[in-house]
């Protein structure tokens, strides 16, 4: 049995005819029934209905009907990955991110880009619950999280601490307080993210454990809206800091220390425990820890 039968032997089931496999094959109508005739002696099966005029297949060739996909992707999976090979990691590197980790990426692929130029990067918006889904039905190959996914068939490295910050606008009389307790921000009113996550859930067992109302009187579906919404003067929010980075720098906004409300994240990449990665996605993951190297804390390179 080699893959030349069984290609024949799929373009038979396929088309529903021997002439027509013939013509998409560039073959004789002669030579795909030999091919076909030889398979089924290599096996000892009857794979299509002889009687039937449309290429039934039997319940053998049923089941080596699937097993014949999955070889042939291989074979063509195997081809692709050499020609990336030969021609110097051309290729595709396909990522997962939220709006948030998104950030994150810019400056490495900014240098995977200098050193990859042609590679071409696709970078999917995915909610942070579904990335790792994404990654385990081979959408994407690699995916970035500001949590640990639970799932064991899935591997992080953590590449980035961060935490969350409060944000004010200059002009609120917190601005210049430089550090609070999270009793003073009873009776402030918060702009929140309307997307539940883990963050925002351990921020509200916070509050609960202090005892201090959490009011959020209005959630936005963004984290540049509501970043814009306070620069205007509107409430107050908790933000990853990487996001507020530029609003910082600027003075647009204002940092407030909250004693109580430490909470850091720790963002990771992650793919299959059992991929074997693309040469595209493998160049990347180098880049990452050649630049934790280069620029260390806030970067990092840690495998769990």
């Amino acid at each position: 049995m080699d893959l030349f039968q069984l290609e024949t032997f799929l373009a038979v089931a396929e088309e529903r005819s021997f002439s027509r496999a013939a013509a998409r094959l560039h073959r004789t109508q002669p030579a795909v029934s030999q091919a076909i005739a030889k398979l089924e002696g290599e096996l000892g099966e009857v794979l299509l209905e002889r009687s039937s005029r449309d290429g039934t297949l039997t319940d053998a060739g049923e089941v080596l009907r699937e097993y014949a996909l999955k070889l042939l992707n291989l074979r063509n999976e195997a081809a692709g990955a050499l020609t990336e090979l030969r021609e110097l990691h051309r290729g595709r590197l396909n990522l997962a991110a939220n709006e948030y980790t998104c950030l994150y990426l810019l400056p490495l692929l900014d240098e995977f880009r200098r050193q990859n130029p042609q590679i071409k990067v696709a970078v999917q918006r995915t909610l942070a619950s579904r990335i790792a889904d994404e990654v385990l039905m081979h959408s994407v190959e690699i995916g970035v999280l500001s949590f640990k996914p639970d799932d064991v068939q899935v591997h992080s490295v953590m590449v980035y601490r961060d935490e969350l910050a409060l944000v004010v606008n200059p002009k609120h009389p917190l601005a210049k307080e430089g550090e609070v307790s999270i009793r003073q921000l009873g009776a402030l009113n918060f702009v929140a993210h309307n997307i539940p996550s883990p963050q925002r859930q351990k921020v509200i067992q916070t509050f609960r454990r202090h005892k201090t109302p959490l009011n959020m009187g209005v959630e936005l579906p963004s984290l540049e809206a509501i970043k814009r919404f306070v620069e205007l003067g509107n409430g107050v929010a908790l933000v990853p800091a990487l996001v507020a980075q530029t609003e910082l720098a600027s003075g647009a906004l204002v940092r407030v220390r909250v004693k109580e409300l430490q909470l850091e994240r720790k963002l990771r990449l992650v793919y299959r425990k059992q991929a074997s990665l693309s040469h595209a996605a493998l160049a990347f993951l180098r880049v990452v820890e050649a630049y934790a190297a280069a620029h260390g804390d806030p970067y990092a390179y840690q495998s769990s």
